[in-house]
């Protein structure tokens, strides 16, 4: 089945089905090697409350985990609760799926509920839920009973469905590097790179010479942010698998790096690390990360994900 086929087969389902979501992922392949640890889906409202899908392929060694979560900001302070009857399926491409019915309270201690070994990777390329390396997630909520919530609790005639994009970085295309010329002169709280694109977004460096948060006075500190997006195809949140980086400029090469994993989004814009290079490390000259008042920051992307309502 093509993309575009799945696509259509994928929102004809979501019409006929109230208070359920559909994710699917184009480029399973990276999740089930652990390039991407997880996967969340696009916000999705059942019963006038907000959840997510999250699958993970690093709870179980060969295996997925899918888990339904409420990410309601009504459910906060200790004493909410939400039971619900729920149903998380893989979709066959070619057969029938593979379902799992569940029946929980969702609550302070426990807001995410589903199962650490939905599926082995083996299972998981039979029976049509694997196809050109796309699979497809769904949940349907049922029979929700808010507790000391102001919820209407009114079901949606139609389900959603997305798709999540994960993508390979091109290795011609995954760099940028940042010169900062005379360092020293640098007394502002903060200082941010010129933009650049990479994949669908386009990106900056922010760089606190004197630290931020538990790296005051004591390291560099250096973010990744987000801007806007290159295209004006509405898309969502974009998670980056990526290395920050100081760059030692002997020949060597022994650069200090740190690798994430994180999710952009319209409340999350920059994610990095207050504790980048200590600061009595970047001013000894036998490191090679200060030379001649200069120093090099950088970023390396590895992989991306896109996702966007169908």
């Amino acid at each position: 089945m093509g993309l575009m086929s799945l696509e259509g087969t994928i929102k004809d389902r979501a019409k006929k089905s109230s208070n359920a979501h559909f994710m699917l992922i184009d480029g399973m392949s990276k999740l089930m090697s652990e390039h991407f640890k997880r996967c969340d889906s696009l916000d999705f409202y059942a019963s006038d409350l907000k959840w997510k899908l999250i699958v993970r392929s690093d709870t179980v060694k060969g295996s997925i985990s899918f888990y339904l979560w409420i990410t309601d900001s009504r459910c906060v302070g200790p004493n909410w609760e939400v039971t619900c009857s729920f149903k998380l399926s893989l979709v066959s491409q070619t057969g029938h799926d593979l379902c799992k019915p569940f029946t929980f309270a969702f609550n302070a201690k426990q807001d995410s509920w589903g199962h650490n070994n939905f599926i082995t990777h083996e299972v998981l390329k039979k029976d049509g839920f694997l196809v050109n390396d796309r699979t497809v997630f769904s949940a349907e909520i049922t029979e929700v009973k808010p507790k000391f919530l102001h919820v209407n609790g009114v079901s949606r005639n139609m389900g959603t469905a997305e798709r999540l994009k994960l993508t390979e970085v091109s290795r011609n295309n995954s760099k940028f590097t940042w010169k900062i010329s005379e360092f020293s002169s640098f007394n502002g709280e903060h200082h941010s790179s010129h933009e650049f694109t990479v994949g669908p977004r386009i990106w900056y460096l922010v760089m606190y010479p004197k630290g931020i948060s538990d790296g005051a006075g004591n390291s560099i500190s250096l973010f990744l942010h987000v801007s806007d997006y290159v295209t004006d195809v509405p898309k969502e949140a974009t998670t980056a698998i990526y290395k920050l980086r100081v760059l030692d400029q002997r020949p060597k090469r022994n650069h200090r790096e740190f690798r994430a994993e994180c999710r952009f989004s319209s409340n999350s814009r920059h994610w990095g690390f207050s504790k980048m290079l200590p600061l009595e490390e970047l001013y000894n000259a036998s490191n090679g990360y200060l030379v001649n008042d200069e120093l090099y920051v950088g970023v390396e992307f590895l992989f991306l994900s896109t996702s966007e309502y169908l």
